[in-house]
């Protein structure tokens, strides 16, 4: 029930081009934060921002016109985010006729035998009948009550993905919240800035919430902070233990059908969090190529805030493309000996 297309733009081409957002009410869960991230093959690097963090993949697939090139690369990207629950929305069922749209399933059940989200519930609906959408709904809810739940006993750590000022708020920031509890007596830190800051409230769904629990989405009003000095790929993380590093030891792995190797040294993008930066990848031995795991020391262009146990994706800067992820060993590594 909510338009998650805000931009002038959006409405008038028909595509999702930033990220949107919209809460859903599920029996016995209460209120489900739901990010739409681009489908479209130019906005990936949003989709990125957008997908990080989630517990739940609803993957959305058009029964005229089955799986399209953005769905591999999304499906790809699911998986080096260490995403292994999914649903499977095949939209527009109205428009075929049942030959076609087992044609479809047969199609998108191949490519997920492929991936971690093979046993992933295919739903057929129709916005313009109705069919189905009580059916995914309760998918939905099953799907996510087994899911097993987030620690709150751990730091806070929010990656920002958007940012705005409020009349008579000021600043705000928005997220979904990676790991602990924020309460607007929580002592912040915000990155890139490396700034102590402080919370005016928290909210959730523009409702004014006591907390924002782990896993959900939430905004968080700043004091003292301007809009220009936070964006998208900025953190905010509760006091203590976090050190903003150059340098990751990693264990990178390419995507079977990833375009080409990586030559050792080779510049990439990498993406954690809702953080999209320069990176070289450090690699002894050769190249990096598809289907092997090598651990390799990853050179930032920028300063990163990360953990041990972080995945990441990378991707070429030209062409544009997904190549390969990994998993963060060691967010700041001792810096070797000239």
């Amino acid at each position: 029930g909510v338009d998650t297309d805000r931009l002038p733009e959006e409405r008038r081409r028909g595509i999702t081009i930033e990220l949107g957002f919209a809460p859903l009410m599920l029996e016995g869960l209460g209120t489900v934060g739901i990010v739409d991230v681009p489908g479209h093959e130019a906005f990936v690097r949003t989709m990125l921002a957008g997908a990080t963090g989630v517990d739940l993949a609803l993957i959305v697939i058009a029964a005229d016109e089955g799986v399209m090139p953005q769905t591999r690369e999304h499906l790809s990207i699911l998986t080096l985010l260490g995403v292994h629950s999914g649903v499977v929305a095949l939209t527009k069922r109205d428009t075929v006729d049942d030959e076609w749209a087992a044609l479809v399933r047969d199609d998108v059940r191949a490519l997920l035998a492929q991936t971690p989200l093979r046993d992933a519930p295919i739903v057929e609906t129709s916005v313009v009948s109705g069919q189905g959408i009580d059916a995914l709904r309760a998918v939905l809810r099953e799907r996510l009550l087994v899911l097993p739940a987030r620690s709150a006993a751990d730091l806070f750590r929010m990656p920002i993905d958007r940012a705005f000022t409020v009349k008579g708020t000021g600043t705000v920031v928005t997220g979904t919240v990676w790991s602990g509890t924020v309460t607007a007596q929580t002592s912040l830190r915000l990155y890139p800035l490396d700034r102590a800051v402080r919370a005016r409230g928290v909210q959730r769904h523009g409702t004014p919430a006591d907390f924002l629990p782990p896993g959900s989405r939430g905004a968080v009003a700043l004091a003292g902070v301007e809009l220009s000095d936070v964006a998208r790929g900025g953190l905010l993380v509760e006091e203590g233990g976090w050190t903003p590093s150059r340098v990751m030891r990693a264990d990178v792995a390419l995507l079977d059908d990833g375009a080409r190797p990586i030559r050792p040294r080779e510049w990439v993008r990498l993406h954690l969090g809702t953080s999209e930066i320069g990176a070289r990848v450090v690699a002894a031995g050769g190249p990096l190529v598809p289907g092997q795991t090598r651990g390799v020391r990853l050179v930032l262009d920028t300063p990163l805030v990360a953990r041990a146990g972080d995945r990441f994706v990378l991707r070429l800067p030209s062409p544009p493309v997904t190549v390969g992820g990994g998993v963060v060993v060691d967010p700041s590594p001792p810096h070797r000996r000239p």
